[in-house]
């Protein structure tokens, strides 16, 4: 990879590279917070072979600072990093805002493993050994589809709030919507970027946020073309039902081989999409009949996820966060949650997973070490922003502070646990030419790919015309679903598909331009 890039034309113009030293330190506890308002960053300029052509870009990592829209003052410097292809229209080009989820983590892994122009190389699903680690050209890059900004809420990565402001004012469902509409409005205005083609891509909690974020942008005049939901938690209430989780229970023990059906599912496809006929019909019969249960329905339930039937009467055919510390009991080994084809030798794994940042749990154990040391060495060495600061890749802090209410479209305060199927539903009834992906990991326990599958089919979305333009895929993969190879490559052909369909249809185009002229 170059860092001289040519510009357009017959002569050839060297640009040169701005490096940025921050010297600001930046806190990452709910009372933190700093006094700088200054949008500084550092700026280099790289190239990018891909499908047979050179793509020359811009990369820009540092802080724009949002303001409180209530006194137009500085409440926030949010970090970024930002990837632009040089030489394009801003009418016809689009941008991606991507983040992680937590709440509390840095945009790092998406950034490093997914669809940047660079990307870490792993073992997946095997462990990845110490240093030294490889970065490489990404194959799989949305570059040449969109420009992509990496998001990191306030408190982690380098985002903090200013003075007087604290960083526990941004940590809740709508503060930090709020606080990501003000970041993108502020990217817009900034980069002049407001006639763009307009996307949002979440993992994890990350999908709930782009669910509130999205129609708080259109709320504000902002109108979206289109929006990945990757690995989804949209409602909290049903986030361990057994039903959602069994599937994925059942694709676990695909995998290692453990399911006695006969005869032997050959596709895992297929599998899971019996398996979750299975699930809402004889399994959910049984859970309610329990303990008289129909016998067949729990000799089955044990061929297809490898448990004895003892244990699973013992845990009233449960199917829980128990199954991925059970399944390979006899070899001492526990899955990863977030990805079940991940084992570890089990004496050090928790029997459940730690719900702030994961840290117990194989699959994270098996890549922490290579995201640490790559995004230190690529942060400061190829994109040339340096700081005296620690990065915070997770902040446990904010999701021990985080205030899980919420208050959806129709105005109505949530008690409960908090669900945010609705307000993607109330956008996609507004905004009918929004289009929708959603991607899933067959192996995510964290987030079970049928339970987001009823979630979407629960949701309040009646139009069938407009339930079309929602598109729900599977790969075989865990949690994170680019750092598998196969699965990355399919994903991106499926967002090829998303991008192309959301910008090449002019009338759905200028209906959302209109829309968000009127709503502005």
């Amino acid at each position: 990879m170059s860092n001289d890039s040519p510009t357009t034309g017959t002569n050839t113009v060297t640009q040169t590279d701005q490096p940025y030293f921050d010297p600001i330190a930046y806190g990452t506890g709910p009372d933190d917070n700093v006094t700088d308002t200054a949008e500084t960053a550092a700026v280099t300029h790289h190239t990018i072979a891909l499908g047979g052509r050179e793509i020359a870009y811009t990369a820009t990592a540092g802080h724009l600072v949002t303001v409180d829209p209530s006194t137009s003052r500085p409440n926030a410097k949010i970090f970024y990093v930002a990837f632009t292809q040089d030489g394009q229209s801003e009418t016809t080009r689009p941008v991606t805002f991507c983040y992680n989820g937590g709440p509390g983590s840095s945009a790092v892994f998406v950034l490093l493993g997914s669809f940047a122009p660079r990307r870490i190389k792993t073992n997946m699903p095997d462990f990845t050994p110490p240093a030294p680690y490889t970065m490489e050209d990404n194959p799989d890059t949305l570059l040449d589809k969109t420009d992509l900004v990496f998001i990191n809420p306030v408190g982690t990565g380098y985002s903090v709030a200013i003075a007087p402001h604290r960083n526990s004012e941004f940590w809740g469902v709508d503060q930090d919507a709020d606080s990501l509409k003000q970041f993108v409005k502020r990217y817009l205005t900034k980069n002049n970027r407001w006639n763009s083609p307009k996307f949002l891509y979440g993992e994890s909690y990350g999908t709930a946020r782009s669910c509130v974020l999205a129609y708080r942008l259109h709320e504000d005049g902002v109108d979206l073309n289109g929006i990945t939901l990757q690995s989804s938690i949209l409602n909290y209430g049903t986030s361990d039902d057994p039903i959602g989780l069994l599937p994925t229970a059942a694709a676990d023990a695909w995998y290692h081989k453990r399911t006695s059906i006969t005869p032997a599912p050959a596709d895992l496809t297929a599998f899971v999409e019996e398996m979750e006929k299975f699930a809402s019909g004889d399994y959910a019969a049984a859970l309610q009949a329990f303990p008289k249960a129909d016998p067949a329905a729990v000799t089955k339930l044990s061929e297809y996820t490898g448990i004895d039937v003892t244990t699973l009467t013992s845990w009233k055919l449960v199917v829980g966060y128990q199954f991925p510390t059970t399944l390979l009991q006899d070899r001492k080994l526990a899955l990863g949650a977030y990805d079940g084809r991940v084992t570890a030798i089990d004496s050090g794994i928790a029997g459940k997973l730690d719900p702030a940042a994961g840290s117990n749990d194989p699959t994270m154990a098996a890549v922490s070490g290579v995201y640490t040391a790559m995004w230190n060495s690529y942060l400061n060495e190829q994109l040339k922003f340096t700081s005296n600061s620690e990065y915070t890749d997770l902040n446990n802090q904010v999701f021990e502070h985080w205030d899980f209410s919420h208050t959806d479209p129709t105005g109505a305060k949530q008690t409960g646990p908090l669900n945010t199927a609705a307000d993607l539903a109330a956008l996609m009834a507004i905004n009918v030419d929004l289009r929708v992906l959603s991607a899933n990991g067959f192996y995510d326990f964290v987030t079970p790919c049928y339970r987001t599958v009823l979630d979407l089919q629960q949701m309040p979305l009646d139009n069938a015309e407009v339930r079309k333009n929602l598109t729900i895929r599977f790969y075989p993969s865990g949690h994170m679903v680019y750092l598998d190879g196969n699965s990355r490559t399919a994903l991106k052909q499926d967002l090829t598909q998303l991008y192309d369909a959301a910008t090449a249809d002019t009338a759905a185009v200028n209906r959302i331009l209109t829309l968000q002229q009127s709503s502005s």
